[in-house]
C-alpha cells in the first residue's frame, strides 16, 4: 500500500497498520520515559488486544470505550479497538463526570480500557455495568473488515446542549490523516510532535492517522507543557508539530526559546481548532523563526478541511487556507453557492466527512444538505480559493439588530502583547438586545487595565463593536483541544 496524493487511502486501519509493520521503523517515541514503539510492535500488540476483545464476545462495530491520556496505553487501546473492527469510543477526560457518564451510556459500551490515572473519573461516571479491560493478549480469530465499517465514535463538546456522537468509518478516519499528509507534504522521514489529546479529533487524525498513512512517526507527550515543550520536541527529533492558538500564545509568552538546531530541523508548526489571531502568528514567527501553518477542521470531518500551503507557497495570514482532499464551499440559507467574497455558511463534502451522529437521525439530517455537511461557521472564499472564517452562527453577537463577529474583537484584544487569551461574547441587554463583553487572561505581572483594552478596541473597531466590559480571568474555559469555549463566558462572568 502507498500514499496516493490524488486519492484517499483505500482499505482499513488494519490494512495500513499491517503494511507499516511489514515496512518497519519506529512509530512512536514517548517523552515521559523515553521509550519507543515500532510499527511491528504496535501491530502485534494491537492484534493481540483485538483478539482479546473478540474473545469476550464483543460484536463487530460495537463501542469499546477508551479513557486514556496520551501515552503507550492509550495508543495501544485505540489501535487494538480499530484493528479488531470495533468502534473506538474516545472519552474526553476533561469533560467532567456528567459528560463522561452521558457518553458511556449513550455509546452503549459494555467494556472500557481505563488508564490508571482515569480510574477515579471512570468509577464516578460508570453506572456499574461497564467492565474495565486489561491490556492482555488474546487468540480469537478477528472479524473481516471493510472500509465502510464503523471505526470511531467521538463526542462533540456539547457547549450548546447534549454532546453528539460523531461516527467515522475506516475510510473517513484514514482520509482524515490523508488530508493532513498531502497538505503538509508528510513523508516517512517526518516525525510529528503530538501534545494534543488523542481523545480529540485533531490529536487523533492529524498526528496519529497522519503518521499511519504517511509512514512517518510521532513523538508524544502526555500533555502540553509550556516549560518543557521545546526540550521535549528536541528530544524526540520532531520535524513538525500540531497545536492550537492558545498553545501558540502560551509559548510566545514563555521564557524558553528553541535551540538553533531545533529551528533548523523544524519544517513548520500547525495551528487548528480555532482562529489564530494574525498579530499572535506574526509575533511567534518573528521570535522563533518557525512558520505557522493555519488550518481548519471539525470532529465531523476527521479534522482538517483547509490548510495554508507550506513555504514558499502563499500563506494568507488570517485565513485557514484552501481545501485539501475535500471540497469547501460557502452557501446562503437556501444552500445556494455564494459569489466570491460574499459571506455565507461554510459547508464541506469529501471522503473525510462523518457517516452520521449516533442514534440521532434528526441531527444528522439537519447537518447534511445532500452530500454537503453544514458546519455552522460563517465565512467567505476569495478569488484564490482561500477561506476566511468570519464567525460562528451560534456565537454571533446581535447588537441593535447588527451582527458582530466576536473574532474581530478577539483580534483587537490580542494586539496587546500582554494578552495571552481573549474571547468576546454576548450579554443580554434591554437597550440593544445584546451587548458586547470580553474576557482576557494576561501575562503575570501585567498592569494592563480594562479601560486600555477597550480603548484599543475602539481605535480599531469603533465604539459600537467594542466591549462595554472586559473581565480578567486566571484562565478562560476550554474544550479538550484547547479551544476557548466562548458560550460559557456569559455564565462564568455573571
Amino acid at each position: 500500500m502507498k500514499l496516493e496524493l490524488d486519492h484517499p487511502p483505500k482499505g482499513t486501519v488494519r490494512d495500513w497498520l499491517d503494511h507499516r509493520a511489514d515496512t518497519g521503523g519506529i512509530a512512536f517515541q514517548f517523552c515521559e520515559d523515553g521509550t519507543s514503539l515500532s510499527w511491528a510492535e504496535l501491530r502485534n500488540e494491537a492484534a493481540g488486544l483485538a483478539a482479546m476483545l473478540t474473545g469476550k464476545g464483543i460484536a463487530k462495530g460495537e463501542s469499546v470505550a477508551i479513557l486514556c491520556p496520551n501515552g503507550r496505553a492509550g495508543v495501544l487501546a485505540t489501535y487494538g479497538a480499530l484493528y479488531g473492527g470495533f468502534r473506538a469510543t474516545m472519552i474526553n477526560l476533561a469533560a467532567g463526570p456528567d459528560a463522561v457518564a452521558y457518553a458511556l451510556d449513550h455509546s452503549e459500551a459494555r467494556f472500557a480500557f481505563v488508564d490508571e490515572s482515569a480510574h477515579g473519573l471512570f468509577d464516578q461516571a460508570n453506572a456499574g455495568s461497564i467492565e474495565k479491560l486489561e491490556w492482555v493478549m488474546g487468540k480469537a480469530p478477528l472479524y473481516p473488515l471493510q472500509a465502510n465499517d464503523h471505526a470511531l465514535l467521538m463526542y462533540t463538546s456539547g457547549t450548546t446542549g447534549r454532546p453528539k456522537g460523531v461516527v467515522h468509518t475506516h475510510a473517513s478516519l484514514l482520509a482524515g490523516g490523508w488530508t493532513s499528509a498531502i497538505a503538509h507534504d508528510l513523508t516517512p522521514q517526518d516525525r510529528g510532535f503530538c501534545v494534543l489529546p488523542i481523545y480529540h479529533i485533531n490529536g487523533l487524525c492529524v498526528t496519529v492517522m497522519g503518521a499511519l498513512v504517511s509512514g512517518g512517526s510521532l513523538g508524544m507527550a502526555a500533555k502540553f507543557s509550556a516549560r518543557q515543550f521545546w526540550d521535549q520536541l528536541d528530544a524526540v527529533g520532531a520535524t513538525w508539530f500540531s497545536v492550537v492558538p492558545t498553545i501558540i500564545s502560551h509559548l510566545l509568552h514563555g521564557a524558553a526559546d528553541p535551540s538553533a538546531e531545533t529551528k533548523a530541523r523544524l519544517r513548520f508548526g500547525r495551528s487548528a481548532s480555532s482562529a489564530l489571531a494574525p498579530d499572535v502568528q506574526r509575533l511567534f514567527e518573528t521570535r522563533f523563526d518557525v512558520p505557522i501553518i493555519e488550518t481548519m477542521g471539525l470532529t465531523e470531518t476527521a479534522a482538517q478541511i483547509t490548510s495554508n500551503p507550506l513555504p514558499p507557497g502563499l500563506r494568507k495570514i488570517g485565513s485557514p487556507g484552501a481545501a485539501y482532499g475535500n471540497e469547501v464551499g460557502v452557501f446562503d440559507a437556501r444552500m445556494v453557492a455564494c459569489a466570491v467574497g460574499v459571506e455565507g455558511e461554510i459547508a464541506v463534502r469529501g471522503p473525510n466527512v462523518m457517516l452520521e451522529y449516533l442514534k440521532n437521525q434528526e441531527a444528522t439530517q439537519a447537518t447534511f444538505s445532500g452530500d454537503w455537511l453544514r458546519t455552522g461557521d460563517l465565512g467567505r472564499i476569495d478569488a484564490d480559493g482561500y477561506l476566511f472564517v468570519t464567525g460562528r452562527l451560534k456565537e454571533l453577537i446581535i447588537k441593535g439588530g447588527e451582527n458582530i463577529a466576536p473574532r474581530e474583537i478577539d483580534e483587537a484584544l490580542y494586539s496587546h502583547s500582554d494578552v495571552i487569551e481573549a474571547a468576546a461574547f454576548a450579554r443580554p441587554c434591554d437597550s440593544y438586545g445584546e451587548r458586547v463583553e470580553a474576557a482576557v487572561r494576561v501575562r503575570e505581572g501585567s498592569d494592563l487595565s480594562a479601560a486600555q483594552l477597550i480603548e484599543i478596541c475602539e481605535a480599531r473597531l469603533g465604539k459600537f463593536k467594542s466591549p462595554d466590559t472586559v473581565h480578567f480571568m486566571a484562565e478562560l474555559p476550554k474544550g479538550p483541544s484547547g479551544k476557548i469555549q466562548r458560550l460559557k463566558l456569559s455564565e462564568l462572568t455573571a
